[in-house]
């Protein structure tokens, strides 16, 4: 009998284990920024908002779907500064930043959006200008929600900010606006009901509970 209890007790415990192993399996689709180190791409740790590129520099964007800073996409393309600001010679007063803006593949897109093409442009903006006023001066119009996530650039995409979409690409449900770009990381359910992990703990302990209940009236 104590075998056959404890075969009941894994055949209801496997199946909450592998729905919270898919729960997890989502991500956020969102705008991510990106500092040019050398010949690599770097996360970028502050937000647009905030950094001030120096002349010279290279930044870049890109819009995609992942878990968090870890597994988010590069930008893709040329990332040179010399090419991508030949043509903009140097003046007193102003710095140059080379921006790369990459708006992600057909897979990364929210439903019925086809993202353009990406695209390189060198913003010459005032000495002091951040990354979000250089992004400003060469990509509007940009959208931005309450907290200042990042949530259009050049108008893509029209709709949406941060949404939380499962693994097979489909929006499973909003961020609530609740993190900024340089931060967007893998989430629970962001308070819209309790987790799976919480569901699947509450479960085990209804059925140890059980398992209890039927050793005690055993041994009575």
């Amino acid at each position: 009998m104590t075998r056959r209890l404890t075969v009941l007790f894994l055949a209801a415990l496997l199946p909450l284990l592998a729905g919270a192993g898919q729960a997890q399996a989502a991500g956020y689709r969102y705008w991510s920024f990106w500092e040019r180190d050398g010949s690599a791409w770097t996360y970028a740790t502050v937000g647009p908002s905030l950094s001030r590129p120096a002349d010279g520099d290279v930044q870049g964007f890109r819009f995609s779907v992942s878990e968090d800073s870890g597994d988010a996409a590069k930008p893709r393309g040329t990332a040179d500064f010399d090419t991508i600001c030949a043509k903009t010679p140097a003046e007193d007063g102003t710095k140059r930043v080379a921006l790369v803006i990459d708006f992600g593949t057909p897979a990364d897109a929210p439903s019925g959006a086809k993202p353009p093409a990406g695209r390189t442009a060198c913003a010459q903006v005032a000495g002091d200008a951040t990354t979000a006023e250089a992004l400003a001066s060469v990509a509007e119009p940009l959208r931005y929600d309450s907290n200042a996530l990042l949530c259009a650039i050049a108008g893509y995409p029209a709709k949406g900010c941060g949404e939380q979409v499962a693994t097979g690409g489909k929006e499973s449900a909003s961020t609530g606006a609740a993190e900024t770009a340089e931060e967007a990381s893998a989430q629970d359910d962001g308070g819209s009901g309790p987790s799976v992990g919480l569901i699947a703990g509450g479960a085990v302990v209804v059925v140890l509970g059980a398992a209890a209940v039927w050793q005690v009236r055993r041994r009575a």
